[in-house]
């Protein structure tokens, strides 16, 4: 595997190195061990799948408040996305930035998103599937999020929004001063 640090800290792109055949191609698509050398610390609690119908779809932006620790591995199973990171930690050197990588099945790519870091993606085909392994379990009432067109987030978004939950759409606009950690950042 190749682990690439991304602009922002706690983000980083994982790429397979695959073994090919006349069978076809064998890789590992995560090592604990080679995680750890990365310093990144993963213990698995839950996998899950998010199927989306249409493209368009965009979920999120989320992430686990405090006291939650959530971090997740994310890859594309089928068809492909765009995968966006905001830094939603405050005193954070890159507080609201954001980075943009595109996951799709043929390019194996994973993305490692740590603690207190937003996450949402679009999906660029129809019948998208996304895998997440995450260090704990879903955790009810520590959920947060932020819009994924607000305006002080500045995501291009590469295709008209087709779906997004009622939810999604809900969470508050960031106001007043967007340079102030916590401003305007939303609860479930």
């Amino acid at each position: 595997m190749i682990i690439t640090p991304t602009e922002i800290d706690g983000v980083f792109v994982v790429d397979v190195e695959a073994f090919t055949d006349e069978r076809g191609l064998f890789a590992r698509t995560f090592c604990r061990d080679e995680f750890a050398a990365a310093g990144l610390a993963v213990d698995v609690a839950q996998c899950s799948v998010a199927y989306n119908r249409r493209a368009g779809t965009v979920r999120g932006m989320h992430w686990a408040g405090e006291p939650v620790r959530e971090t997740k591995l994310v890859r594309v199973t089928r068809g492909a996305l765009l995968d966006v990171i905001v830094d939603t930690r405050p005193g954070s050197p890159t507080w609201l930035r954001h980075v943009a990588v595109e996951l799709t099945a043929d390019n194996r790519r994973a993305l490692f998103i740590d603690a207190g870091l937003a996450h949402g993606y679009q999906t660029l085909t129809d019948d998208t599937e996304a895998t997440y392994q995450m260090n704990v379990p879903f955790q009810p009432g520590h959920d947060r999020g932020l819009r994924h067109d607000d305006p002080a987030l500045g995501i291009d978004w590469p295709l008209p929004v087709a779906v997004i939950s009622d939810k999604d759409r809900a969470w508050p606009l960031l106001t007043g001063d967007a340079t102030q950690p916590g401003v305007g950042v939303g609860r479930a």
